[in-house]
């Protein structure tokens, strides 16, 4: 007991105490959160004992189960006080409970939270705190529980108000819950650019701009106007392909006079194969890519590239966002007929649902598998539908529509998918075969030659027992029995063995991918507080209600869900699907989405900037048959994505923070593309195409701050081949700001910070690209002055003001003098060159976008 916080005395069912009792503190709570719902069927809520309590069960509780509760739990669940909004004194107060949901759960003691706590089953709820009941105290509690909690106020007490319920019809209130409406893109009568003057009364062409130029012209700003081609050039060509412009790009499309020539840039970039490198990158942030997979066992995965390469096909080949979807929700569920050209790839997209750390030496493997299916749902909803449905796991999410019950319809679809193979230490993923018909036939002849290898030792094992004299006896064992053989008949034996050996030790590996299945169909209990100690309700499998506007998906007993699941959420009447990603491809233009917080699309999230405009294209995406490349064209097009970025002080006091897009805004490079355009500059980059490069084998230890890094950062590949070692990222990609690789990020941050300069100008990367660019301008070059511009060229995308070559000149002479005073062996004027072609590179000009 705790004297040290005595109160006033009071009566309680006819008992006089003093109120001194350590509180239930943070008892059947959840970090003091406005959360969830009860979770328990209404009828338990409403009529505790069907019939009324026999006077034995009432002296049961008056004697046993009142004092208990005065005891231990009044002092802060009573009248006067009610931590978590719990009142224990009232039969209502327990059935309502507090905000973690009831604590009384009559006849049904595994469901009562009142329970869990005084069993110290869960180590978040262990009450009371100070010092926990005796087994005849829980007992008695268990027992009564399960009487049916039996009580003066049985039969009394009124509908019980489920704390925390969705209200659904307010919660379709919010615009990102309402389906997006395709308006009439605004007529601009007074369109202030110079660029529109011509087109006044008149729609603009790219519904963007229409949209775009309204709100300026309300907010009396005034657009900057075009950016110079070379300036365009740079900007379209790292946006598409993260490569900057090759001279000969330049000069074709400054040649190109026709009104169609930067239509032509575009539809040429598209075209490439590096497109594909360029925003597969962006897809593998926000499907949290990565070859190794980083917590407690950093182990490789070793077949994630196979994803990788199937993201960077699948966007070469402008496949339409829906069914990009479908496959890497549900790829293994649909019918691919005979192609297994076309199974394999579905198999692979699968990948998407299993890329995500694990705790994969968690000893209690229910919590494991529920922790998997916990990141899975927080994934696809902000992945694909911009909500962060896993703060429903524990509660009714405390900001957005969705219920307790809505995460674990949810949570049923993907406990009834296979993507563990084992939860023992270490625990396994699943990967599904991705065998070619040769592969496969190849295996089975290969099984019968073994099969057919035992088959002829077992007959001359047995041909040369039969000869043995006397017969050995029938409990004699094999070894025993082989002794007797002659020489030369264990010698043949022996010869067939080894030939044996020899078979299975070449038996053929089918290629596998790392990806899920169909696994045992169940609907899933809610946890209560998240815990799968204290199970609910089951929920039936179904998709969130605030989102099921039309007929939401039938899922048939016997499947999974994930397959409708997949389909009612590219359906194109979804409210979120398509805005969710053609904000994500503006953010991918402009450095920042109509929708500013690009994963959260909720009550939380910013509200768009122009919801019109996004709407407009949500609308178009869909119709235009869910083309990506469709959307990079549209956008691209636009006078809004074609405007300097020239600094207007006017604009920025009215609009600092460009919100509605008066300029295009500077950006930084990200770290692959920095990367990437030291390279291709350098005449080092390898353009070769997809491939595993990693130095492990599947399942094999990496680096965890005890084992050694094997990985190799040396490559002269793009970036996005470079290994994604969880725990232990390239040194350059994090500092340049490279996502987390553990969580999915739609929204990089950009940083500028002293280290990135010091890399730069310091790094044995950078010094080493800049010497093998000095080498390429020495051979391509006949003399100083038409390297100079051959490096303003390549790098920046322009050629050098009179300014900049007699700069360049001035420091070469220096420079040579400098090295041939230090008597160094090496060739002053390729060091010298060398250093010129860092410092260009060091540059802010080259590592930002105009």
């Amino acid at each position: 007991m705790h004297p040290s916080s005595t109160k006033p005395s009071f009566s309680a069912g006819g008992v006089t105490v003093l109120k001194f009792i350590k509180p239930l503190a943070l008892a059947l709570v959840i970090s003091a959160l406005p959360v969830g719902p009860i979770a328990v069927a209404s009828d338990d809520a409403v009529a505790p004992n069907a019939n009324s309590p026999s006077p034995d069960q009432l002296d049961f509780f008056e004697s046993k189960i009142r004092p208990l509760l005065i005891d231990h739990c009044y002092a802060c669940h009573a009248e006067d006080e009610q931590e978590s909004e719990l009142r224990l004194d009232t039969l209502a107060g327990m059935l309502t409970g507090g905000l973690a949901g009831p604590s009384v759960v009559p006849g049904e003691p595994t469901r009562s939270l009142l329970v869990t706590a005084v069993r110290y089953q869960d180590n978040d709820l262990k009450m009371p705190p100070s010092e926990k009941l005796s087994e005849i105290q829980i007992a008695d509690l268990i027992r009564w529980v399960e009487m049916g909690a039996p009580h003066p106020d049985s039969g009394n007490v009124g509908p019980i108000v489920q704390r925390g319920d969705v209200d659904i019809e307010q919660g379709r209130k919010h615009w990102a819950f309402q389906p997006p409406v395709k308006v009439v893109p605004p007529a601009i009568a007074d369109a202030p650019s110079r660029e529109s003057q011509n087109r006044l009364h008149h729609d603009i062409p790219n519904p963007i701009d229409a949209f775009i130029l309204a709100k300026l012209h309300d907010k009396g700003l005034r657009p900057n106007s075009p950016a110079d081609k070379r300036t365009l050039l740079r900007r379209a060509t790292f946006d598409l392909i993260g490569l900057p412009p090759t001279p000969e790009e330049i000069d074709a499309f400054l040649a190109d006079d026709s009104a169609d020539a930067f239509a032509h840039v575009v539809d040429r970039l598209l075209a490439s194969p590096h497109y594909g490198e360029r925003w597969g990158r962006h897809w593998l942030d926000i499907a949290r890519y990565a070859d190794s997979n980083g917590l407690d066992e950093n182990v490789v995965h070793g077949n994630a590239w196979r994803y990788r390469d199937y993201v960077v096909r699948s966007l070469n080949n402008d496949k339409p966002y829906n069914e990009f979807l479908v496959e890497q929700l549900a790829g293994d569920l649909l019918d691919s007929e005979d192609d297994f050209e076309l199974r394999n790839e579905r198999l692979i997209a699968t990948g998407f649902l299993v890329l995500g750390p694990k705790v994969l030496a968690e000893q209690d493997e229910a919590k494991m598998e529920m922790d998997i299916i916990d990141e899975q749902l927080d994934t696809v909803g902000r992945s694909i539908m911009g909500l962060t449905l896993g703060c429903a796991r524990c509660h009714t999410h405390k900001f957005d529509p969705i219920s307790h019950h809505d995460y674990y319809g949810l949570a049923g679809i993907f406990k009834s998918t296979q993507t563990m193979d084992s939860y023992k230490t270490v625990a396994k993923w699943h990967e599904n075969t991705i065998e070619t018909p040769s592969q496969a036939a190849e295996l089975v002849q290969h099984q019968q030659q073994i099969a057919s290898q035992e088959k002829l030792i077992a007959e001359r094992v047995a041909e040369a027992t039969a000869k043995l004299d006397p017969p050995p006896a029938a409990e004699t064992k094999p070894e025993e029995i082989e002794k007797r053989f002659p020489a030369e008949t264990l010698a043949v034996i022996k010869t067939l063995r080894d030939e044996l050996k020899k078979l299975k030790d070449a038996i053929p590996e089918l290629p596998t991918a790392m990806g899920v299945t169909e696994g045992k169909i169940a609907d899933t209990s809610v946890h209560l507080r998240g815990s799968h100690l204290t199970l609910g309700d089951v929920v039936p499998r179904r998709v969130p209600e605030v989102l099921a506007i039309d007929t939401p998906p039938s899922i048939p007993a016997d499947h999974s869900g994930r397959l409708e699941f997949a389909r009612w959420l590219t359906t194109g009447n979804h409210p979120l699907t398509a805005r969710v990603m053609v904000n994500r491809l503006w953010r991918g233009h402009f450095g920042k989405g109509l929708v500013s917080t690009v994963d959260n699309f909720g009550l939380k999230g910013s509200p768009p900037s122009h919801p019109e405009l996004l709407d407009w294209l949500a609308v178009r995406f869909v119709e235009r048959g869910w083309s990506i490349k469709e959307m990079h064209r549209l956008i691209m097009m636009s006078e809004t994505y074609q405007r300097s970025s020239d600094f207007v002080p006017e604009n920025a006091e009215a609009d600092p923070g460009n919100q509605w897009y008066w300029r295009y805004n500077l950006r930084r490079l990200e770290a692959e593309a920095i990367r990437d355009g030291l390279l291709a500059v350098s005449g080092t980059l390898d353009r070769t195409t997809g491939g595993n490069i990693m130095q492990y084998k599947n399942r094999e230890y990496v680096f965890n701050h005890t084992s050694e890094d094997k990985s190799k950062y040396d490559s002269s590949r793009r970036s996005i081949y470079v290994p994604v070692i969880r725990n232990h990222l390239y040194d350059m990609f994090q500092l340049f700001d490279y996502n987390d690789a553990s969580v999915l990020t739609g929204d990089r941050n950009t940083s500028t910070i002293a280290p990135q300069a010091l890399f730069l100008m310091n790094s044995e990367l950078v010094a080493e690209l800049a010497l093998a660019f000095a080498d390429r301008l020495l051979e391509s070059e006949p003399d100083a002055e038409q390297r100079i511009d051959r490096l303003y060229l390549q790098t920046y995308g322009r050629t050098a003001s009179a300014a900049e070559s007699s700069d360049a000149r001035n420091f070469l002479t220096q420079f040579r003098a400098f090295q041939q005073e230090s008597d160094s062996d090496t060739d002053p004027e390729r060091l010298a060159w060398q250093a010129l072609c860092q410092a260009i590179v060091s540059s802010s000009e080259f590592v930002y976008l105009r």
